[in-house]
């Protein structure tokens, strides 16, 4: 009994497998080539690095503005209280007074010993390093993804060489249980072929878990939603057609590899863009000459100006003569007194505009040996990015000979593989036709059927092992991935 259920299990698991299968939209039937794209507009790595990219771009784009004139405006407005200083006539005064000032500044680098230019060469440098690392990413992501995506085909193959292994042991178990009923065949065999079914009925449980694990590492690297209905599509691969990389030599995988992969292009682009930066370290060793121009104005609510003079006269104010150049104070003269008014706002601040254009000079003498330093860092950093770029070529190359190497033992594999199976095959129909006719044991049919499935199974993991090999050697040479 426990067998009987046992066996509506698995079949329905199978059957539920099999109709989600049959039942999902062809929207959400997914190839090779649609992952990749996919993965290229959602991935959150790619993503990060073209967040990376923005912000170089930014970068490089402030330390174009950085050309133009530096320009800045200041005010301030303000009330005095008590004994000050009015900031129009510069005099102490008496009593409360509100204020107002504006001025403004701008300041042109003419010449810096190409300290700007180099900045921006180096930005530009960065900027066009950053975009080559946003390449590399999608490549690598492509790459993982059609890892995932075969990963997911071979389970799937799993699953149906487990199935058909569950139905020919459900086949041979019913034709078993019909010979021992007649008597022609010992309980014995009836149950041996009730283990072997247990047996391959496992076998298919972990092929379907194997499956279900693939689709969530493929639509996590996808950035997709688990509860997203997702189906793979099975491509027609004739593995025959892609073995042309045996006739490769991987020094010339290396050397097409070279020309497009984007860690070498970004490593060499940083080390341009560190050459630049001890240029741009070296030119604040010495003089920058700029020109600068200010502007300013002030008004304050207590200036005063002389509208005129009143008819009351003021009494006798002394009044001197000279006389043979000496001073003489006994003259006295009468006087209107003048009438004072406040100074209108618009008057002030056209009265006391002001303006000066000049010429600086900056001359370094001794900052803290910060410039020197920072040559001397530069100078470090530019070793450190040509060792990196040395770094990424040796890394490249090594790769690609070992992806060479690893495809030619796949090929290997495969067609030894491939020879196993047939003759497992042809061992197992013969088997079949001398337990039909009672010339041989279970024991014997089943030890050949096991075989024969271990054989299908690696032939199965022999072919998409082979295939992804390929596909690694098409990433190096640049190649779109697709089945």
């Amino acid at each position: 009994m426990r067998l009987f259920f046992a066996i509506i299990i698995i079949y329905s698991l199978s059957a539920i497998h099999a109709n989600a299968q049959q039942g999902i939209n062809l929207d959400n039937v997914w190839s090779l080539e649609r992952c990749v794209q996919y993965a290229i507009n959602h991935n959150i790595s790619i993503k990060q690095d073209s967040l990376t990219a923005r912000l170089a771009r930014y970068t490089l784009k402030q330390s174009e503005w950085s050309q133009l004139p530096v320009l800045s405006a200041n005010g301030s407005y303000g009330s005095s209280l008590g004994r000050s200083i009015n900031p129009t006539t510069n005099q102490f005064v008496d009593g409360d007074y509100n204020f107002l000032s504006a001025s403004g500044n701008g300041n042109l680098l003419l010449f810096g010993w190409l300290t700007v230019r180099n900045t921006i060469a180096k930005n530009r440098y960065m900027l066009q390093a950053s975009m080559a690392d946003l390449d590399q990413v999608k490549d690598d992501v492509s790459l993982n993804v059609a890892n995932d995506f075969l990963a997911a085909l071979l389970a799937q193959e799993q699953i149906n060489v487990s199935r058909n292994q569950v139905d020919v042991s459900k086949a041979q178990l019913d034709q078993t249980r019909i010979f021992a009923e007649a008597g022609r065949l010992p309980e014995l065999n009836v149950a041996q072929l009730e283990s072997q079914l247990a047996t391959d009925s496992a076998n298919l449980i972990n092929a379907i878990a194997n499956y279900t694990s693939a689709l969530l590492d493929l639509k996590s690297l996808l950035n997709l939603d688990f509860n997203e209905p997702f189906s793979i599509k099975v491509p027609d691969v004739e593995v025959g057609e892609q073995l042309m990389v045996s006739s490769m030599q991987p020094e010339d995988i290396y050397q097409k590899a070279r020309l497009h992969f984007g860690s070498i292009k970004g490593s060499e682009l940083r080390v341009s863009a560190a050459e630049k930066n001890v240029n741009a370290a070296k030119g604040n060793l010495y003089p920058q000459l700029s020109l600068a121009y200010q502007v300013g104005t002030n008004f304050a609510s207590n200036y005063q100006q002389v509208s005129g003079y009143s008819d009351t006269m003021s009494g006798l104010t002394p009044y001197y003569s000279l006389n043979n150049n000496v001073r003489s104070y006994n003259i006295y003269e009468t006087g209107a007194l003048p009438v004072l008014t406040t100074t209108p706002f618009g008057s002030q601040l056209s009265n006391n505009f002001r303006q000066s254009v000049f010429l600086s000079l900056n001359i370094p003498i001794l900052n803290g040996w910060m410039s020197q330093y920072s040559v001397r860092q530069a100078k470090i950093n530019l070793a450190q990015q040509q060792l990196s770029e040395y770094n990424a070529e040796l890394t490249l190359k090594q790769n690609v000979f070992k992806a060479h190497n690893n495809a030619l033992n796949s090929i290997q594999k495969y067609n030894a593989a491939k020879r196993a199976a047939d003759a497992a095959q042809r061992a197992l129909d013969f088997a079949k036709k001398r337990y039909d006719l009672g010339l041989t044991s279970t024991v014997d049919l089943l030890v050949t059927q096991n075989t024969a499935f271990a054989a299908s199974s690696n032939l199965v993991g022999a072919k998409y092992d082979l295939i992804f090999k390929l596909k690694v050697i098409d990433y190096y040479l640049g190649k779109e991935l697709k089945l």
